[in-house]
């Protein structure tokens, strides 16, 4: 979860809370409830963006923290949130989550939609 990762960065980086959040000008009361998990994470890309830069974060780490960001205020993270695809499989995803059946069609456009997603960004060639 988000907020065990944050504190575990921050102490691989050997910062109390409030050096911390000096360096990186957060109010060390509010951070304190983050990594508790009392607060959510901060909603606002461009504070995960400086904190992301800030413990040296990039490529897939980074898209790592900041999808658990999202996750943990239970959110879609937004880059992903408007893929026409994802719209489509998201309701059958819920279902299956629930525990209902899922149709074999259903099943099967899940699995099509899920593929189309794993592709959509790669070359062809």
């Amino acid at each position: 979860m988000f907020n065990e990762t944050v504190k575990s960065l921050r102490l691989e980086k050997r910062l109390t809370l409030r050096d911390f959040c000096e360096q990186v000008g957060i109010d060390a009361s509010n951070w304190s409830k983050v990594e508790r998990g009392v607060n959510p994470p901060p909603g606002d890309v461009g504070v995960l963006e400086r904190l992301a830069d800030f413990f040296g974060l990039t490529g897939a780490k980074k898209l790592a923290f900041m999808d658990e960001a999202a996750l943990q205020r239970r959110e879609i993270p937004p880059d992903v949130a408007d893929n026409e695809i994802l719209q489509r499989a998201l309701p059958a995803f819920f279902r299956a989550a629930r525990g209902h059946e899922l149709t074999e069609a259903e099943l099967k456009n899940l699995a099509t939609d899920i593929q189309k997603l794993h592709t959509a960004d790669k070359p062809r060639r």
